[in-house]
């Protein structure tokens, strides 16, 4: 039975998890890698490689250091130098990809990988693969049938990438214990206003300004805030309105910009009057007329959210793992942490898991510099004990080993991501958090059964976990919504709806389309921040009617058409997935 989590996905998952090794700690993990030593039989690891990893998921720029940085290079002699959009701009790809190089790892969007096969520019993998230990195993039920959607420039059916965090339950489980986007709020500041109803989102405005009022301050002084907002996840639209949309039935699926989709197949235009993402937007205005929005939103970045997720400054979050930035066992039992607070309206939108992976890739560039032993790593990323340090930190430290074979956090692990716990020297030192890995994206995610355990690599679902989480926080919850998890309490109250999660080619677009795509994009999200700081009401529908005319000269309609045969094909495919389950 399992309880919802209190404790951090420890890695990389937590800022979007997960490894390592059963018997070795980090730093020990491969002993020094000189001649054609350990790992790969046959690679020479005398000298130095350092491989340039160009990275949509990364929030960090820079060499990989720290006990990441340690465990690689003392296992392959490797150094990871990443290149990341999300910190050095968008222009980033374009001018890599235009000077026919984009680096020797890649992680990206599944749009930017058609554009760039026919390119001559990703590395075919497909003989390489065979001569793999762990990644070769996925190849059939999982690398093929992506790599196969790929038809309009892979014709031959060759694989050319691994998409990322692909799970192996089926393509219709949803295995996690809360949606990834849900309403999360304080438990006990919560309970502190009486635990009012929620019907609607008028509802969770005045609850949040109840809390406000009477929890303005951290026990050190910061300032609480109930809603903190960012721009730079920004991409199509506004990331934290596209989010919240999916609480009410409608998601905006990758690869479109356009439009929203909802679990009947319904496509529904951003800027349609009755658009989820205008009600979001009008929520957000609300919100903040009534002095519930951060006033360090329009010039924050995610940077800065986190250190105020983590000093419980927030009181109203949404993503799934933002939980792990607080929530401890030790805080647990004391009845504090974040935890879901259903809304009696909201009907969610929940993809299941990532069967056959989740929107981004990795690949090998064709120019990169030994590319046997970027094989190699990737490899090992899919391995067991690859996937155990990710995800888990290393044993000794963060985890140890029960009697029963299982695996438990230490108390250090259960808090080494919050408190960014300082490393000892063997295994690389400096700050737990600093020296995470800053891929930030898994090949194989940690919804995969460990050989060893028998148990996903996710500790929040480990047994010892499981059975340390009967918090008072937990069973206070489970208590109040008669239900094990939220995901449970979502299902029993039919207040969700779960979907395929389709990972596809839905086309790259032409040069035209992604000129008018791009202006389009930039204007709604400008426009979307305007609204939600507008001076009243009158303001923020004139902005909105002049979103609605300005992006028709835009080109609007053109990419509408192509991102609503996009999403028809997502429905399609859908449909084929419930029907051959």
């Amino acid at each position: 039975m399992l309880l919802f989590g209190t404790i951090l996905l420890l890695g990389a998952t937590a800022l979007s998890g997960c490894s390592g090794n059963s018997n070795n700690a980090a730093g020990t993990a491969a002993g020094t890698a000189t001649g054609s030593a350990e790992p790969g039989a046959g690679i020479d690891h005398s000298k130095p490689l350092t491989i340039t990893v160009f990275d949509n998921a990364a929030n960090y720029q820079g060499e990989q250091t720290g006990w990441y940085g340690k465990l690689i290079k003392d296992k392959f002699n490797i150094t990871l130098n990443i290149l990341s959009p999300q910190v050095a701009g968008d222009q980033l790809y374009k001018t890599r990809s235009a000077s026919g190089d984009l680096g020797d790892l890649l992680i990206i969007e599944n749009s930017q990988l058609e554009e760039l096969i026919p390119a001559g520019m990703i590395m075919d993998l497909t003989d390489k693969i065979k001569n793999t230990e762990y990644l070769s195993k996925y190849v059939d039920n999982h690398f093929k049938p992506f790599n196969a959607a790929f038809e309009s420039v892979n014709k031959d059916g060759k694989i050319y990438a691994l998409p990322t965090f692909v799970s192996d339950t089926s393509p219709t489980t949803f295995s996690e214990e809360i949606p990834y986007s849900s309403p999360i709020m304080p438990w006990d500041y919560y309970k502190g206003i009486g635990s009012p109803k929620l019907n609607n989102l008028t509802d969770l405005m005045n609850a949040l300004k109840q809390m406000q009022e009477k929890y303005p301050k951290t026990p050190d002084g910061k300032p609480i805030v109930p809603i903190t907002l960012w721009k730079d996840w920004d991409n199509g639209s506004m990331e934290n309105v596209r989010w919240l949309s999916n609480w009410y039935g409608y998601e905006q699926p990758n690869g479109t910009s356009t439009l929203q989709l909802n679990a009947k197949g319904d496509i529904v235009p951003l800027v349609d009057d009755n658009s989820m993402y205008k009600k979001i937007l009008q929520f957000y205005y609300d919100a903040n007329k009534m002095g519930l929005v951060d006033p360090d939103s329009p010039s924050q970045d995610w940077n800065k959210v986190s250190e105020k997720l983590t000093n419980k400054q927030v009181l109203l979050l949404w993503y799934s793992w933002q939980r792990g930035f607080y929530n401890t066992i030790e805080r647990g039992n004391q009845g504090d942490g974040n935890v879901a607070i259903p809304i009696a309206d909201t009907h969610i939108i929940q993809n299941s898991d990532a069967y056959f992976g989740n929107g981004r890739v990795f690949a090998i560039g064709s120019k990169a510099k030994s590319p046997e032993r970027i094989m190699e790593f990737m490899d090992w990323l899919a391995s067991p004990e690859g996937l155990r340090y990710y995800t888990n930190g290393f044993e000794g430290f963060n985890y140890e080993k029960t009697p029963e074979g299982k695996f438990k956090l230490t108390e250090v692990g259960q808090t080494a991501f919050q408190e960014n716990t300082p490393v000892p020297d063997e295994y690389g030192g400096g700050g737990y958090q600093d020296g995470q890995s800053k891929l930030n994206t898994m090949i194989m995610s940690d919804f995969v059964v460990d050989p060893e355990t028998k148990e996903f690599y996710n500790n929040t679902y480990w047994s010892s976990t499981i059975e340390a989480n009967k918090t008072v926080l937990t069973t206070e919850w489970q208590k109040a919504y008669n239900a094990t998890t939220p995901t449970e309490y979502y299902q029993k109250n039919n207040m969700i709806d779960i979907v395929p999660n389709i990972n596809t080619s839905l086309g790259s677009d032409s040069s035209d389309i992604k000129n008018k795509r791009s202006q389009i994009s930039d204007y709604v999200k400008n426009t979307s921040w305007k609204m939600i700081f507008a001076k009243d009401q009158a303001e923020f529908d004139q902005l909105w009617n002049k979103l609605k005319s300005d992006v028709v000269g835009l080109g609007w309609n053109d990419v509408l058409a192509v991102d609503t045969e996009r999403a028809q094909k997502i429905v399609k495919m859908r449909a084929d997935a419930v029907a051959n389950k």
